[in-house]
């Protein structure tokens, strides 16, 4: 026998129905959290355990933790699946910004600097512009780990450039090697702790997905693209593969220079000039992957990358 508290959410772009199941065992009740969502067409549904003879406090806090975690898998292994209707929607933010030939507009050396520049800073590197420049015109040779990666990060920015290979594991822990080879002793690994997110107070933002899933769900966003790239828009392609993967977190370090080179891989893929986030847009920047995390909005990722276009 059990019994229905019924929540309804919408994240987005699948509609998400949870209830409280209550199974009675002899003299005991066992109680789970259920949940069954949408995807399309398709309706799947699964259930966690909560305990049994629990109290109202102790079911409304079991609950909340295990909703959380519901969510979290949801995003991971259905990062987006949208409608004709939803389509029209996202591809307004397509629109806004102005696509030329990449082989007649793009400084490729001027792009390179610009990005090695911002994404390291972004990330905390005290390697000023100029040096960066010293650095990647091979004028200076690098006395640090943060120099190294400074030449690194110019090589894996040639790296997408020239890359034909499609997106997957391998890639991706490509990308990462190549980042911090002999800066980080697991350079192209993926880790196998825990990893948490911490705001400036020390409370936790994010967690990382388990190691032992990582793979898995790296494949899975592997698969997401090659099934989507012919339907959804270049810029939203970009966006979804980016987020997604900050979202999965799967190195130890690193990760925010990998998915933003990640971003541009995809972007170049399909003709679209690659992106440079600065660095005085780094606060925008993260509170979008925070709106991510929690809500599964892309919309606000679309409107940063979008103005990044023609910025200088």
């Amino acid at each position: 026998m059990s019994t229905k508290i019924e929540k309804y959410i919408n994240v987005d772009t699948y509609i998400i129905v949870m209830f409280i199941e209550t199974r009675k065992h002899g003299k005991k009740k066992k109680y789970y959290l259920a949940h069954s969502y949408r995807i399309g067409k398709k309706v799947r549904r699964i259930s966690r355990y909560l305990g049994s003879n629990l109290s109202e406090k102790e079911l409304k806090s079991l609950s909340k933790r295990a909703e959380e975690i519901i969510l979290e898998q949801i995003r991971e292994k259905h990062p987006f699946e949208l409608s004709e209707d939803e389509l029209k929607e996202y591809k307004k933010y397509e629109n806004k910004i102005e696509i030329r030939h990449l082989q007649k507009t793009l400084d490729w050396g001027r792009f390179t600097k610009d990005f090695t520049y911002n994404t390291n800073a972004i990330e905390g590197s005290t390697v000023e512009y100029e040096k960066a420049k010293k650095l990647i015109e091979k004028k200076d040779a690098p006395q640090n780990s943060e120099e190294i990666e400074t030449i690194n990060v110019s090589n894996a920015v040639n790296f997408i450039r020239k890359a034909r290979q499609s997106l997957s594991l391998g890639l991706i822990k490509k990308l990462h090697f190549l980042c911090f080879n002999k800066t980080k002793p697991f350079a192209g690994k993926i880790r196998n702790t825990e990893v948490v997110i911490k705001d400036k107070d020390g409370n936790i933002i994010h967690r990382g997905a388990a190691p032992a899933q990582i793979e898995g769900l790296l494949g899975e966003l592997a698969e997401w693209y090659e099934k989507h790239k012919g339907r959804y828009p270049p810029l939203l392609l970009a966006a979804i593969v980016h987020n997604q993967f900050e979202h999965i977190h799967p190195f130890q370090d690193g990760n925010g220079r990998v998915g933003r080179l990640l971003l541009n891989y995809i972007l170049l893929r399909h003709n679209y000039p690659p992106i440079s986030i600065k660095l005085r847009d780094k606060r925008g920047y993260y509170k979008t992957l925070s709106q991510f995390g929690k809500t599964g909005d892309i919309k606000p990722t679309l409107r940063l990358l979008a103005s990044q276009y023609g910025k200088k």
